[in-house]
């Protein structure tokens, strides 16, 4: 039995745009908010008020404010400033957005996952001539970011899932893709645009990516934390 004509076309168009975009903005997101988030976690654990200070601002902002707020902040606010006059792409801006709610989410864990580690392998370091920058990338890091690794693919999952919120400044990732091809299909066929069976496949491509993830997130846990 073949499929109808409609199909072939909308299924390369969300899967060579849609998804592409939705992984590509997702994976760059996770890694930017890892290397962000950890570098301010760990100076979460140091004991100087003031950089404890404005990192936990950074923190409790990006975590506190819907997404949605932060990358319309970033695209369509910070432009209008009088020291950017630069406007990001639509891609990058909602990047950026991700990245800014996802490192705070990450410094978050890792401060967490750092603080869990025994006061003792402190003092063994410190006892071997170890620095507090030595210290930490060389003994303590290695044994958070065990403990950081689920968080972190919970992350993924999560922000995933979160891209979606990038169609409305216009970025083509898997929903918005799907919404343009129903649009297409109705104004080519009236009013059979297929909308049910397409949104169906957009939830099962997304429950195909996420639900491996979490899944990974909560074995990792058991196995590492």
């Amino acid at each position: 039995m073949s499929l109808p004509s409609w199909v072939d076309p909308v299924a390369r168009y969300v899967l060579e745009t849609g998804l592409k975009n939705t992984l590509r903005m997702a994976g760059l997101a996770v890694l930017g908010s890892a290397v962000v988030g950890i570098v301010l976690g760990t100076l979460l654990t140091v004991r100087f008020w003031p950089s404890r200070a404005l990192i936990r601002l950074y923190v409790e902002v990006w975590r506190g404010l819907p997404i949605i707020v932060t990358i319309f902040l970033v695209y369509y606010a910070l432009p209008t400033t009088p020291y950017i006059h630069h406007r990001f792409g639509a891609f990058v801006g909602a990047g950026i957005g991700l990245t800014l709610w996802g490192s705070a989410q990450v410094a978050e864990a890792t401060r967490g996952a750092v603080q869990s580690i025994p006061r003792e392998q402190h003092e063994a370091a410190a006892a071997l001539g170890f620095g507090w920058v030595g210290r930490h990338v060389s003994v303590i890091l290695p044994q958070a970011l065990r403990r950081l690794l689920p968080p972190l693919v919970s992350l993924l999952a999560n922000v995933i899932q979160n891209t979606t919120i990038a169609s409305l400044i216009g970025v083509t990732e898997l929903l918005a893709t799907g919404q343009r091809s129903i649009e297409r299909l109705q104004f080519e066929a009236g009013a059979n645009s297929h909308a049910f069976a397409i949104y169906a496949a957009l939830m099962a491509a997304f429950f195909c990516i996420s639900f491996p993830l979490t899944r990974l997130a909560i074995f990792l846990e058991r196995r590492l934390v």
